[in-house]
């Protein structure tokens, strides 16, 4: 299966509001604590972030960081459209619009025509200014009758992806960005969510994107990984989850995403995280399960730009969690 070509896909872009580090220090470490017992947030100068444990292809998060939103859950649902089979390195250099090399890291559909079956995609890839890729990507899906979770390593020469993925883009420089950790989940939150709602709190005029990694680091989490095309209609939460296969992770695992605090007339899917370990696990992000001795240290820039591609004409709500 080929990918679509990107001259024939329409890609909508506005720009997002950017808010400083420290102002966003400063709301972080009002409302986080309302969900984890242990908060520190501080603006840092990104740690070398191809280093383990976190393994991404390229240093840091700066330079041109867009937010990219491709496709969405209604190619996927009630039933799968399979035409819609994307190319990383020519979205990504289009939505960035620069002739440099780029990270493109980020949740999404995998590349199905691999393992010939449905899976989901961790991506994780330095598109060189060559057209090569070099990629740490991963896809995992639902293995045989016993329905076990096997994560396989994506070619460096693979850029196909399906259906729907949100991608943070960037140039991967070095540059301040903004650390978060917590510990000890007392709340009702995830990591990801009660970021973005005390984001959504602070602005709730404006649209703020936030991509970039971060590591589980003691515990377990709530993921899912796709089973295979369902050959009946899905319509609903509870028929959705069903056909999910649910998994309870170990640490450590690095997770890669988007969020957003609104929709902003794009249909944008609020957050987006999906995490690989260097065993067999991988999928996507819920929550984790250990809330008393949960650690996670995150690192995170801003969007300046968010791309939306091949928006759905016919949409629905639900698929986003």
């Amino acid at each position: 299966m080929s990918a679509l070509e990107v001259t024939n896909l329409l890609f909508e872009e506005k720009p997002l509001h950017v808010p400083t580090f420290e102002e966003v220090q400063e709301v972080l470490l009002k409302e986080l604590p309302t969900n984890f017992a242990e908060v520190s947030v501080e603006v840092v100068d990104c740690p070398n972030l191809s280093n383990p444990p976190f393994h991404l292809v390229k240093p840091g998060l700066n330079g041109s960081p867009t937010l990219i939103e491709v496709g969405g859950a209604p190619y996927l649902l009630p039933l799968v459209d399979r035409s819609k089979v994307y190319d990383i390195e020519k979205v990504a250099r289009k939505a960035v619009g620069k002739d440099v090399d780029l990270l493109a890291i980020g949740a999404g559909a995998g590349p199905y025509m691999l393992p010939g079956v449905n899976c989901e995609g961790i991506y994780n890839v330095n598109v060189k200014r060559d057209g090569t890729l070099e990629s740490g990507s991963y896809y995992s899906y639902v293995k045989g009758t016993e329905e076990s979770c096997q994560a396989v390593k994506i070619p460096h020469n693979e850029a196909r992806f399906a259906l729907l993925a949100n991608i943070f883009a960037s140039e991967g420089n070095p540059g301040k960005v903004l650390r978060v950790y917590c510990k000890t989940r007392t709340g009702n939150q995830n990591y990801i969510e009660s970021i973005r709602l005390a984001l959504a709190k602070k602005y709730p005029e404006q649209c703020v994107g936030l991509g970039g990694a971060f590591l589980l680091k003691s515990g377990a989490a709530k993921q899912h990984v796709m089973r295979d095309f369902s050959t009946t209609p899905i319509h609903t939460e509870e028929e959705l989850n069903t056909w999910l296969k649910f998994y309870n992770m170990p640490a450590p695992l690095v997770a890669v995403g988007t969020l957003v605090t609104n929709e902003y007339d794009l249909d944008l899917r609020l957050q987006h995280f999906h995490s690989f370990s260097k065993s067999h696990w991988a999928g996507h992000y819920h929550i984790d399960t250990t809330p008393d001795y949960v650690e996670y240290e995150g690192y995170f820039t801003f969007g300046e730009k968010i791309v939306r591609v091949d928006k759905p004409v016919n949409t629905h709500k639900f698929g986003r969690d």
